[in-house]
């Protein structure tokens, strides 16, 4: 891009020669500074133009002058599949100095570059020896700087390790700056410091144009300011497009300035008038997208290369770095520019040259061999497929189908290419989310290969489409189970489809909560012993399918699974361990990689993994008493389940959405809920989906004090005499049962479920388990008050982490205290619950221990008594009368630390209860309160 700078200041000091970008290279001092010392990262985001890649030249001049060893690298579009493209650019510079590694940390380099023969390492070590010669460098020399532009158009795999290099501040010397597009999803949620670039403001873009067209008239240069909004990349640029009568008034301007084409058409002019051997030679530099002249030299004389470069240098399109041996494109524009200019024929001859240079099977050569083949190539067939599943290895399950889509349109025979398009439908259903596509691609396999319906990778895609669009799980397990049944053991594909299979199997396992399927399952999964297709399966039979009963034998391997996430680029290895965590309260050491997995989704990556991996942070954030989050993750999944048709998927996010609406008593919105997952369960076979409807029933009517109800549908979860097998959620009821058992007089019951869960060694689980164990076998002895017990259960360490739980607990003791004539005793315990519900608004439980309180003879603050007719909750009082001073619903929110959608609600729910319909009469209405005694029967009944 064209850099808006007009002069140059000193080494350390002012702008560094741009306009209005003080603030934004304080930023860029600030980082270098720390990074002297200890690794540091900064990225930029910004609108196209704003002046990302002006910012990232100044600041690369900057770290060298203040002694940084600066290398660059930029991400390209045409070259986002291509494995390690980026990491190529960033590590080319710095081969020499792979040397000073341990030697398989150097080898694993070495082939990523190209250097040396052999099958790239897994991504974790690639990002072990990146990490390791980056921090070697600059602790043994000068501090180095890695600034990169177009970040977002990196590929995945150099992305993900260039993410953890991010992670990693405080080791080594190294400051990462990087930049990207606004709209281009770029960064994971790893707390980096994130500055977004804005455009120039009026008296900056001012000052830019008159220096740089200083014959301008004043006239033209305000209609320039208003076109181009502060974007230095239009300040500069359309002027290009003006003539010079047009830009001193002589002549008129066009009506309108359209930004987009202008800049377009200049760049393409730009392009056009180069030599042919110029643009051919810029052609290979997009479509290599390293930038690397050595690479460049490799496909012609090294000597002419150079010189062929001059026009694009002259012309400002390019710039070449002696010291490194790199070329630079000034704007990614001009990229677009050279490959619309380009002929198909000309591409086709460049990914040829290119694919000569490069080592034999190398997934780039594969690529460009596959963009280089016209028509059937076997052989190019079967390197892309092989580079597919090296590119799937990594975590990019979209450029994996895209392999195995050319792949296939390669393959000569219907069989080669029936089985290729079956495993592009598998990836698609269970990984990158393209539901729609699948029954397409499985006809499309059918049509040239009939045989190939039967394999493991067009079983799973046909049984991921049948369990996510309509919950067919019937359907899905007789079409898996006969695929497994006769499969015979192949490649490594093969191995990676039958894989995918189980995996599948084992979700419609869960679904359906049937033992029988369970029993089968196992059965299958033995013939694979000891050997089994992928170990993290053996975790989730125990962890996911039944944990009341066999967690306890992989606790030790699944938190040695989490404690590797955060070198876990997978986006489906994430998902699946932390499905195993949900049940054994594991999930907070999940919580980063999931937000990474999140991250790739909203980019357009692995979105059926990203479906599932918010749900499981709302999860997280229900069990941590974040409430607020719930909602927002809830609503996030629940569209994205929409918008692919992923109905299935939809269902756990509704149970939170119902568990939410029962603990804060909207007993509507939860009984909607719960009545939806039963209908929709029942004629499917899908247990789980009743469980779900059970367990919002049951926290409503605990709620509620209907204590009866409760109990019906927590036995109608598990059983008395012990937690149901292959019944998760039972780990999720043993509070609730105890507590409905206890109040309709089921004593022997309640006891009888406590002694199961001790034998099954559930408390060993976690502690929060333990805690819960412990509090519900004080409650549920109806003779005498165990207070060394509930004191225990209080005083699990890290108990404050499960708010809901604990302020339950708290109420349970309070409850049996009081009705022990020891009101003293008690009311520290009813106000802390007290406290909790109100803060998590749940209504129902503030009512019960404020109710508690006052019976214990201390006041309490205005809550109705559980059972009274409209209820007006303590944070719906306090709403209302802020909202009666005039306060707006965001003033609200930020004075009592709530969202303003929360506000929103509670003073929906406060007019309907005060038969109000809108602000104007919550003075009256709450005036009337104010004039009634606490305890009044009038004021109690509102």
């Amino acid at each position: 891009m064209a850099e808006h700078v007009i002069a140059q200041s000193g080494p350390h000091g002012g702008t560094g020669g741009l306009v209005g970008r003080s603030a934004e290279l304080a930023l860029v001092d600030a980082l270098f500074a720390e990074a002297a010392t200890r690794s540091a990262a900064l990225f930029l985001t910004g609108a196209a133009g704003v002046g990302k890649s002006a910012l990232l030249n100044v600041a690369a001049r900057r770290a060298e002058q203040r002694g940084f060893r600066v290398v660059r690298a930029a991400g390209a579009q045409f070259d986002q599949h291509v494995g390690f493209a980026g990491l190529n650019q960033i590590l080319l510079p710095l081969a020499a100095e792979l040397a000073s590694l341990p030697a398989r940390q150097a080898r694993t380099l070495q082939v990523i570059l190209g250097l040396s023969a052999g099958e790239p390492e897994e991504l974790a070590a690639v990002a072990y020896a990146v990490r390791g010669l980056l921090f070697r460098i600059s602790t043994a020399s000068s501090p180095l700087a890695l600034v990169i532009d177009d970040y977002a158009r990196l590929d995945r795999p150099s992305a993900a390790v260039l993410d953890t290099v991010a992670c990693q501040a405080g080791t080594g010397r190294v400051a990462l700056l990087a930049a990207s597009r606004r709209d281009e999803v770029f960064l994971p949620d790893m707390g980096t410091q994130v500055h977004e670039v804005r455009p120039l403001d009026a008296k900056s873009a001012m000052k830019l144009v008159a220096e740089r067209f200083p014959a301008m008239t004043s006239m033209v240069r305000r209609r320039l300011l208003a076109e181009a909004k502060g974007n230095p990349l239009a300040l500069l640029e359309l002027p290009v497009s003006l003539s010079l009568a047009q830009q001193t008034q002589r002549r008129s301007l066009p009506t309108v300035l359209p930004l987009t084409e202008r800049l377009r058409t200049a760049f393409s002019e730009r392009v056009r008038a180069l030599p042919d051997a110029t643009r051919k030679l810029l052609l290979l530099t997009v479509l290599d997208d390293t930038g690397d002249l050595h690479l460049l030299s490799r496909t012609g004389d090294a000597r002419r290369t150079l010189t062929e470069l001059s026009p694009a240098e002259r012309a400002g399109l390019v710039r070449v770095d002696a010291r490194t041996g790199r070329l630079f494109f000034r704007h990614p524009l001009t990229r677009s520019a050279i490959m619309e200019l380009s002929t198909s024929a000309e591409r086709r001859w460049a990914h040829r040259t290119l694919a000569d240079v490069l080592p034999e099977g190398s997934e780039r050569r594969a690529l460009h061999l596959a963009r280089a083949t016209v028509g059937p190539d076997d052989q190019v067939a079967a390197l892309l497929h092989e580079a597919a599943y090296t590119t799937l290895r990594r975590g990019d399950a979209v450029g994996a189908v895209s392999a195995l889509l050319r792949a296939s349109e390669l393959s000569s025979s219907g069989t080669a290419r029936g089985r290729r398009l079956a495993e592009a439908a598998c990836l698609s259903a269970n990984v990158t989310g393209d539901l729609r596509n699948v029954r397409a691609l499985l006809d499309d396999a059918a049509a040239v290969d009939p045989l190939g319906v039967t394999s493991p990778a067009a079983a799973a895609a046909a049984a991921g489409e049948l369990l996510n669009w309509d919950g067919d799980a019937d359907g899905a397990y007789r079409v898996l189970v006969g695929a497994i049944t006769d499969h015979a053991p192949g490649g490594p594909a093969d191995d990676i489809m039958l894989r995918e299979a189980l995996h599948t199997l084992l979700m419609v396992c869960s679904f359906s909560g049937r033992p029988e399927l369970w029993q089968s399952f196992d059965t299958i999964l033995a013939r694979f012993r000891p050997h089994a297709p992928d170990p993290l399966l053996l975790v989730l039979r125990g962890a996911l399918g039944d944990p009341a009963h066999a967690a306890l034998p992989v606790l030790p391997r699944l938190d040695e699974l989490i404690s590797g996430l955060h070198r876990q680029t997978d986006p489906t290895r994430i998902v699946r361990t932390a499905a195993c965590a949900a049940y054994v309260d594991r999930l907070p050491g999940c919580r980063s990689a999931l937000l990474r997995v999140v991250e790739d989704g909203r980019g357009g990556g692995a979105v059926a993994s990203a479906m599932p991996a918010l749900l499981l942070l709302a999860d997280d954030a229900y069990a941590r008493g974040r409430w607020d989050d719930v909602a927002e993750l809830t609503d996030e999944a629940l569209h994205w389940c929409a918008s692919h048709d992923y109905r299935l998927q939809a269902w756990p996010g509704r149970l939170l959405q119902g568990l939410l609406a029962a603990a804060r008593g909207d007993d509507e919105v939860a009984r909607s809920i719960a009545d939806r997952l039963a209908s929709w369960s029942n004629p499917r076979g899908l247990g789980a989906l009743r469980v779900y409807s059970s367990h919002i029933k049951a926290l409503s009517a605990l709620g509620r004090g209907d204590f009866e109800s409760a109990y019906r549908h927590v036995t109608s979860v598990s059983p008395a005499s012990r937690p149901a097998p292959h019944v998760p959620h039972a780990l999720w009821l043993i509070w609730d049962f105890t507590e409905a058992a206890t109040r309709t007089g089921h004593h022997a019951e309640a006891a009888a479920h406590l002694a199961a869960v001790r034998d099954a060694g559930i408390p060993s689980i976690s502690p929060r388990l333990a805690m819960i164990t412990e509090a519900a076998t004080a409650l549920a002895d109806p003779y005498v008050v165990d207070r060394d017990l509930f004191d225990k259960a209080i005083a699990t360490p890290g108990a404050e982490h499960w708010p809901f739980d604990l302020a339950r607990i708290r109420l349970g003791y309070g409850e049996r205290l009081r009705r022990a004539q020891a009101s003293v005793e008690a009311r520290p315990h009813l106000e802390a619950a007290l406290s909790t519900f109100e803060r998590l608004g749940a209504a129902p439980w503030s009512a019960r221990a404020a109710g508690e309180l006052r019976a214990s003879g201390q006041a309490a603050p205005f809550t109705p008594v559980a059972g009274a007719e409209a209820p007006l909750t303590p944070q719906e009082w306090q709403t209302a009368q802020l909202a009666a001073t005039g306060l707006t619903n965001k003033q609200i929110a930020a004075r009592l630390f709530l969202s303003h959608r929360t506000v929103a609600a509670h003073l929906r729910s406060a007019f309907r209860k005060l038969d109000i319909a809108s602000r104007g009469g919550l003075r009256d209405a709450l005036t009337g309160l104010d004039q009634l005694p606490v305890d009044s029967p009038e004021r109690r009944a509102v």
